[in-house]
């Protein structure tokens, strides 16, 4: 969220492309981010990115800008290892992001703010779409998503009516599994609407004016905090016509700079594997993994890597063992599986990204193994060029890398995916409004 533009952000839920193009246009500009225990840009060095003024926030404190403006970052009260929200003071005027906190600041918000903005979709988990077989049918599926996503909906009414806005905004939600191997996720993945929540809303509390942000419409906070005027006056939306949706996307632009994971030289030593999950440092759990590299539509690739792994001695078996242990299984897309394994990434980039396909027995989740590989991971990568000198002196066979050809028309095009660094490829027609809308807010209070 931009604070004071050209002069500060304050990153609530950094994306890792868009942090590049910050770079890009000021790499010094001083970023603010939360004190969660899972430092906000422990992976910053193996993206590339370069940003030499972050400041970490502690949560509940009031960050001074100037005489006007301040802000405080708060903590998410479920997941405050990596989620976080933030409040902005404005000359005494009080705006609230919650962005997608489950439990902003552990319920502890402020009454009768200005502006309420918040998520309303649903739909960010690869949870259920990406499970397959037991319970996982198509029927269970659906019937599982309209229920969550109906409780999001109540719940963020409630949220909202405690909060008592003078204005509410539905903003984080506007994503899509845009590439067509996506489809199925696509259909599947069912969201709310921000219509649907601002109905919602207006049913049980008319006081509180809903606004749907577009790219081009504005909001004057002045006219909000007036309480002698027509505050519905405040909004003015975008001329007809106007293109609301992104419906292009430049899918190679990103997946270009995934799939040269694939040829890299450490997965021609199957040794990469217990080095991976030795570095990893995940052991003591009576959990066996299969892992399985897979293209586009989830088929095993000839040349790609099948494996398991036992967690409970961290050992390597070629099959599962006799005793009674938990078992997942888990499909990756290999450009995503090896760029995940190739720079020490969490398996966020997995997990939530829609990459894979998983089983599991008995259907159990285990907390310790996904809490561990998705927020403990070292913060530095493996040291892949210490293995491959290692690999050399030692004189170990190599097997071929598995690489597509550059003619392919069925892998090497097929092989696309909606993964970003932070979380999935955003519809930039909505992020826009950031710029737009939200840049075009007119702070123009008296004082």
């Amino acid at each position: 969220m931009t604070l004071w533009r050209g002069k500060l952000q304050c990153c609530v839920l950094p994306s890792y492309p868009t942090l590049a193009l910050l770079s890009e246009r000021n790499p010094n500009i001083p970023i603010y981010v939360g004190d969660t225990s899972m430092p906000v840009f422990c992976k910053l060095e193996q993206s590339g990115v370069k940003l030499n003024c972050i400041n970490v926030c502690s949560f509940g404190v009031w960050q001074e800008i100037n005489d006007d403006l301040r802000f405080m970052i708060l903590m998410d009260g479920v997941h405050p290892d990596m989620d976080t929200c933030i409040l902005i003071d404005y000359k005494g005027h009080l705006i609230l992001n919650t962005v997608d906190c489950t439990q902003p600041n552990g319920g502890r918000l402020p009454k009768n703010v200005d502006i309420m903005m918040s998520d309303f979709a649903g739909g960010a988990s690869g949870f259920p779409m990406t499970f397959v077989k037991g319970r996982y049918t198509e029927e269970w599926k659906a019937k599982f998503i309209a229920t969550e996503r109906k409780k999001l909906l109540y719940y963020k009414t409630q949220v909202v009516r405690d909060v008592n806005p003078k204005l509410y905004c539905p903003f984080a939600g506007y994503f899509v599994e845009a590439h067509p191997a996506d489809k199925y996720i696509l259909d599947t993945n069912t969201k709310n609407q921000a219509d649907q929540l601002n109905a919602l809303i207006n049913k049980y509390s008319d006081q509180i004016i809903t606004w749907t942000p577009k790219p081009g419409a504005t909001l004057d906070l002045a006219l909000i905090a007036n309480n002698s005027v027509n505050r519905r006056l405040a909004i003015v939306d975008p001329p007809p016509g106007t293109k609301i949706y992104k419906d292009s996307w430049d899918f190679d632009f990103y997946i270009e700079k995934i799939n040269k994971s694939i040829g890299s030289d450490i997965f021609a030593y199957p040794d990469w594997i217990p080095f991976y999950y030795q570095w990893a440092g995940f052991r003591n759990y009576n959990l066996v993994l299969r892992m399985v590299e897979t293209d586009d539509d989830f088929e095993p690739v000839e040349g790609g890597y099948d494996f398991l792994v036992d967690f409970l001695d961290l050992t390597f078996p070629k099959h599962r063992p006799a005793r009674e242990h938990a078992y997942l299984q888990i499909k990756n897309r290999i450009g995503v599986h090896r760029q995940t394994v190739l720079k020490g990434l969490f398996w966020d980039d997995l997990y939530i990204g829609f990459q894979n396909r998983l089983s599991r027995d008995p259907d159990t989740f285990h907390y310790k193994f996904w809490n561990h590989m998705q927020i403990l991971l070292p913060q530095n990568p493996p040291d892949w060029d210490g293995f491959l000198r290692e690999q050399m002196h030692d004189g170990k066979p190599a097997r071929a890398v598995w690489k597509p050809s550059a003619n392919s028309k069925s892998i090497v095009s097929r092989m696309r995916t909606i993964l970003l660094q932070g979380k999935f490829l955003l519809v930039p027609g909505i992020v826009a409004f950031l710029a737009t809308s939200i840049a075009y807010v007119i702070l123009s209070i008296n004082g």
